[in-house]
């Protein structure tokens, strides 16, 4: 049913860069915001990057503006993370999300992927 498919992860060397693929199925990808997360061992999830459905507006981390890139190609499905000036700090487990809020319904829409580990280390 619906699928979130995060893929492009991997390691890499400090200074390097990687980008991030989510294929979304099963779902009407253009009218959900679509985000990035990430997870490092013993710490919470994290809000990296999210884009609006339409792509009209994005939002960073603080630690990722300037850095990362977050883009959506809405004819594919697909949200991509362009991670640029990577740190040994950026390793972790990272998860593609898709949301819709339905404000006059009180309905939220909320999806996952199963993530893909992006290692930073020399």
């Amino acid at each position: 049913q619906v699928q979130l498919v995060e893929s492009g992860g991997g390691l890499v060397q400090p200074g390097g860069s990687l980008r991030l693929s989510c294929a979304a199925s099963g779902f009407t990808f253009s009218t959900y915001a679509m985000s990035w997360y990430r997870q490092a061992p013993g710490k919470e999830r994290e809000l990296v990057a999210l884009i609006t459905s339409t792509g009209g507006s994005t939002n960073y981390a603080d630690s990722a503006k300037g850095r990362f890139t977050i883009t959506r190609d809405n004819d594919k499905n697909t949200v991509y993370l362009q991670m640029n000036s990577l740190k040994p700090e950026d390793t972790a487990v990272y998860y593609c999300s898709a949301d819709r809020l339905m404000a006059a319904a009180a309905r939220r829409d909320r999806y996952w992927g199963q993530g893909t580990q992006v290692t930073v280390s020399s």
